[in-house]
């Protein structure tokens, strides 16, 4: 049970006792402890504070049992009185809220969810900006990573070998990579990502607002596991997450360089969160507009996860899509007409909602 959940349970501790007397009071968490990791305890690297505010399956018992016992009139005044502590740190805590970002996100206008020109405008400035052929290739960004790769990137992240040795493997990769890509006749090339891992991960581990876990593992399906990430509060971006790498490939090649990143709602959807969405598209919004700068003038916004998060009572499906499309925009509507946005899906069986995405500037889709 989340630990808010609990400490309002026990505020309404009198309302129970009245309902357990008319009958038996089944008490259960309120989803499978199977989405849920194991034992906060094996988390000893995880901040203290932030621990606190958490519950895994395990402690989720623990709560439970203390709220079945509590009533039968058992009540544990101590686990209670720290549970309760808990929740008062996370509410007041200034980790949570970042007047910063509360400032920005309440000075958004209907004029940052719409670009100033229309697509035709657009398009044109794009085409004379690029020189695309009418029907330009890409790929989706990420290349295969071998062994090495993820040695290199394992004994980096260790401190074994220096940041240089680590950029130098990475570049002559990165390289490679470029040159099959034009040996290929690619319109728009990529870096191929060689330093990434996961594709949440690797952008939660630079925003404010982001802890990870080290054994925070859950099913994601059949016999595949996931590690996400638990977004505690206001997300920030501190300083330039993905730049430099395609800026170093785009120095490799006369040829397009595409910047990639992950859209907020794939973010959302493959980590624990609260409702911090509009502040994800603010932070993505400031690395959409560096990698701008950088002279990246097309830019891909992966959106993996958007099927998972429809729901599924199809009266509230729109607002759902709604929301999707209103937060895009949020994240590159201050771009210049000639940089073009890609968005990645992975549509599965999204194929009836695809008048939705006539709401993007400009498409690549995946279908698998």
């Amino acid at each position: 049970m989340p630990l808010q959940l609990l400490y309002c349970t026990l505020s309404r501790d009198g309302a129970l006792h009245i309902m357990s007397s008319t009958g038996n009071i089944v008490v259960f968490t309120s989803c499978s402890l199977l989405h849920t990791a194991v034992d906060l305890a094996n988390e000893t690297k995880l901040d203290k504070e932030i621990k606190s505010w958490l519950a895994f399956a395990a402690q989720k018992v623990q709560e439970v049992n203390a709220l079945a016992k509590a009533l039968s009139g058992e009540r544990d005044e101590a686990f209670f009185f720290s549970n309760a502590a808990a929740h008062s740190s996370r509410k007041f805590s200034p980790r949570v809220t970042n007047e910063n970002v509360q400032k920005a996100a309440a000075s958004l206008k209907g004029s940052d969810h719409r670009r100033a020109t229309n697509v035709s405008a657009r398009l044109a400035a794009q085409q004379k900006k690029l020189g695309l052929p009418v029907l330009p290739t890409t790929t989706i960004g990420s290349f295969p990573q071998t062994m090495d790769l993820r040695r290199v990137r394992r004994e980096f992240k260790a401190k074994k070998i220096s940041e240089y040795e680590y950029v130098k493997s990475s570049r002559e990769e990165i390289n490679e990579v470029i040159k099959l890509q034009e040996e290929l006749d690619i319109g728009v090339l990529v870096h191929g990502e060689p330093e990434r891992n996961d594709m949440v991960e690797s952008f939660g581990e630079q925003f404010s607002g982001f802890a990870f876990t080290i054994n925070w593992w859950v099913q994601s399906y059949g016999s595949r596991c996931v590690k996400p990430p638990i977004i505690y509060g206001d997300v920030s971006r501190p300083k330039a997450m993905n730049v430099f790498w395609p800026s170093m490939a785009q120095s490799m090649t006369e040829r397009p360089m595409k910047g990639m990143l992950t859209g907020l709602v794939t973010i959302l959807n493959w980590s624990f969160v609260i409702n911090d969405q509009p502040r994800i598209a603010l932070a993505i919004k400031d690395e959409v507009e560096d990698l701008e700068r950088a002279g990246i003038t097309v830019i891909q916004i992966d959106e993996a996860a958007l099927r998972e998060g429809l729901l599924l009572r199809k009266s509230e499906q729109a607002s759902y899509l709604e929301w999707a499309v209103h937060s895009f925009r949020i994240t590159n509507c201050s771009v210049e007409d000639t940089t073009q946005i890609f968005h990645l899906f992975i549509l599965g069986k999204f194929i009836g909602h695809l008048n939705w995405f006539g709401k993007y500037s400009y498409l690549q889709i995946v279908h698998v």
